[in-house]
């Protein structure tokens, strides 16, 4: 029952509820029971205090000790009211009366010093002892006290005369009007409390639900994904988390779905420029195994292409190892300080004999500037843009090498002069496997290379942090700019 999403919120939600409201209406019932019943405290101890006062005036003619006899007859249990009379006979208390509503139960009693009763309302307790009770003991100590027993509230006033306590007036009253309002409240409260939960489970429901939504969405997304589907609908418009996840997961399928197209085009270039040297290494095996191998010139010439062949295997592995490593996070770089401009003019006279065979000049503008890198990554990042410059540049032409330093560290800029490369095709040139037209290059050279050359570049350049960029312009050449930290 509680595995569903929209269950576990929605019982959560009416949970969360039902404990606030559950101890607000604790909280809430406290109070107003606390205040009823102080409320109902200081009117029944005025009503004793009037009550002494009117006792007190009653005997001011008189002698004190004529005034607690003569109490049974100052306070009188009617049917409808008890009824406090004050009288006055050398001066009227303004014809004072003190009622005390026969409706609201109240029990009178007046007690002498020694705690007995002198008069009852009740007409039931004159003459019993209740100096035991603990409200009528503090009165005749001096003090105002109150008890509750049994749901029945006591106040106890004590009777002064000349500073000399005299007796005490003791009222009781019952709490069944504050019970019954409690009653009322509670019952009010529950009623308010179910509706309440009811509304809430409507609204949770329907949060749920729209929480809910989007993750059902999610999870079909996610399910359709693992099934090879990449095109599942998924509203990406929401501001919220669930939109921000929905658009990760958009992203994600976009990011998957490119790199299992990588993943398929690399084993098909793979396969492809390797089934061209091994066939030729086949062949070539074969014919020398059919007797060519007598032929001492036949002999060399094939065994010769056998090893280009070889080598360019071993190249093509390389750097299929080198992108490996650099996907994996696990290429390893040697950094030390080195002069940069001594490695490119090592790189420019590795590649002069074949720069000579292309009746092309390569000038190296390389002043002394030293970098904290991987000399053999970089003279590896060298070879590379410096062979493609020479493959496209045509005869006659010269490839320019410049170092220079800014604010970003040391830029090393290779620029041919060949047929530049179209603008739709140059957002490519940094994937793998991708070779421009080979019409392009002189003498449809580039067939020869597996189009990794700028890949690896890139991907070892970016390694030492830092970055790489290409600049072409149809019939004017071609620049690539690769920026390395300052050591």
């Amino acid at each position: 029952m509680f595995r569903r999403l929209t269950t576990r919120l929605v019982a959560s939600h009416l949970l969360v509820i039902a404990v606030a409201m559950t101890l607000l209406g604790f909280l809430l019932l406290t109070l107003v029971q606390n205040y009823f019943l102080q409320a109902f405290e200081q009117s029944l101890m005025i009503q004793a205090r009037l009550t002494a006062q009117a006792l007190l005036a009653a005997g001011t003619t008189n002698s004190m000790s004529a005034v607690l006899p003569s109490a049974q007859n100052t306070v009188q249990q009617q049917s409808n009211q008890v009824i406090v009379q004050v009288q006055n006979n050398t001066a009227a208390l303004d014809n004072a009366t003190i009622r005390l509503s026969a409706e609201l139960d109240t029990h009178i009693r007046v007690v002498n010093a020694n705690g007995i009763v002198q008069a009852d309302s009740a007409g039931l307790e004159r003459g019993r002892d209740v100096s035991g009770d603990p409200a009528v003991a503090a009165a005749l100590r001096g003090q105002e006290a109150t008890r509750q027993q049994n749901d029945w509230l006591y106040v106890a006033a004590p009777l002064r005369q000349n500073e000399q306590i005299v007796g005490a007036v003791y009222l009781g009253q019952p709490l069944r009007d504050v019970t019954a309002v409690l009653t009322d409240l509670r019952a009010r409260l529950l009623i308010s409390a179910l509706v309440a939960l009811a509304l809430s489970a409507l609204v949770g429901l329907l949060l749920a639900r729209a929480i809910a939504r989007p993750v059902r969405e999610l999870t079909r997304a996610a399910n359709q994904l693992a099934r090879g589907d990449f095109d599942y609908p998924l509203d990406v418009r929401a501001p919220d988390e669930l939109g921000e996840l929905a658009r990760a997961f958009r992203s994600m399928s976009r990011d998957l779905q490119k790199t299992l197209q990588a993943r398929t085009d690399l084993v098909s270039n793979v396969s492809h420029e390797l089934r061209t040297p091994l066939t030729a290494i086949k062949g070539l095996t074969e014919t020398l195994r059919d007797g060519a191998v007598e032929d001492l010139n036949a002999r060399d010439k094939f065994l010769a292409s056998i090893e280009n062949e070889t080598d360019r295997l071993i190249r093509l592995v390389n750097d299929l190892l080198v992108l490996s490593r650099a996907d994996s996070q696990a290429l390893v770089l040697h950094r030390e300080p080195f002069d940069l401009g001594e490695l490119v003019n090592a790189c420019a006279e590795e590649l002069a004999l074949y720069a000579h065979a292309q009746r092309v000049t390569v000038q190296v503008d390389a002043p002394l500037t030293v970098v904290n890198a991987d000399p053999d990554r970089i003279r590896q990042v060298l070879v590379n843009l410096l062979d493609n410059a020479l493959r496209y540049s045509p005869p006659g032409e010269t490839v320019r090498v410049k170092i220079f330093s800014d604010a970003q560290g040391v830029t090393v800029a290779v620029q041919d002069h060949g047929p530049g490369i179209p603008l739709a095709q140059q957002v490519r040139v940094f994937e793998r496997f991708y070779r421009a037209d080979k019409s392009r290059a002189r003498d449809g050279r580039s067939a020869s290379g597996a189009g990794l050359g700028l890949s690896i570049a890139q991907v070892l350049v970016e390694a030492h942090g830092g970055r790489i960029i290409l600049e072409s312009r149809e019939g004017q050449g071609t620049t690539v700019r690769f920026t390395l930290p300052a050591a």
